[in-house]
């Protein structure tokens, strides 16, 4: 359970991988998509 386990939130972050434990952009995608929509309005 440490960076070796790839399994792990923290193995994904050191073998820059991503996946269930670790999504890759969740909170940029959700902030994008309301600055879209703003910039539709305009």
């Amino acid at each position: 359970m440490g960076r070796g386990d790839i399994k792990t939130k923290k193995g994904k972050i050191f073998a820059g991988s991503f996946g269930k434990k670790r999504p890759a952009k969740v909170k940029p995608a959700a902030k994008a998509a309301p600055a879209k929509k703003e910039k539709a309005k305009k």
